[in-house]
């Protein structure tokens, strides 16, 4: 039998992960208003990702997949892992000077995202999940400490590069 938690995960899970696959269809195939991966890779070569294309390519797959995987509950915390990463970049090179609030073109908006995508890793995708037939599926310390180290790794290493 299902409860009010497992539709509000679910419903946490297609909002946020549907969104996030749909902002990165925005960077790599032009759609909901999007610019497409050329014109997003300027943006990024314009960031001091080299190349440029290449780096919005890795972060509109991030969004995509890790979108499509959140909202499937499907691979949680990798899927989780890839949101957290680029929220990282984001940080780290387009609003982290710009103080907290989003308002001021700071960090407000993207700690959100980091922070649902790793609480869902966390509790775990839940009932009306693929992952819910795998070990990782039920969420724990483990499948956080997974997404929150892929992810940080995995943005250190892009801003390292």
């Amino acid at each position: 039998m299902s409860s009010a938690a497992d539709w509000g995960l679910l419903l946490i899970r297609l909002t946020f992960g549907l969104l996030m696959a749909a902002h990165g269809a925005q960077k790599l195939f032009g759609l909901f208003g999007g610019t497409g991966l050329t014109a997003t890779g300027k943006g990024f070569a314009a960031l001091g990702y080299r190349p440029g294309k290449l780096f919005a390519l890795i972060g509109g797959l991030s969004e995509f997949l890790g979108g499509l995987g959140l909202a499937l509950g499907l691979l949680t915390p990798l899927a989780a892992a890839a949101i957290v990463g680029v929220m990282i970049n984001a940080m780290a090179t387009v609003t982290g000077a710009h103080g907290l609030w989003e308002s001021d073109g700071g960090i407000e908006y993207s700690v959100c995202i980091a922070v649902v995508a790793l609480a869902v890793a966390a509790i775990g995708p839940g009932r009306f999940a693929v992952d819910r037939f795998f070990r990782w599926g039920s969420g724990g310390w483990g499948e956080a400490a997974v997404a929150l180290g892929l992810g940080g790794a995995a943005a250190a290493i892009t801003l390292i590069l």
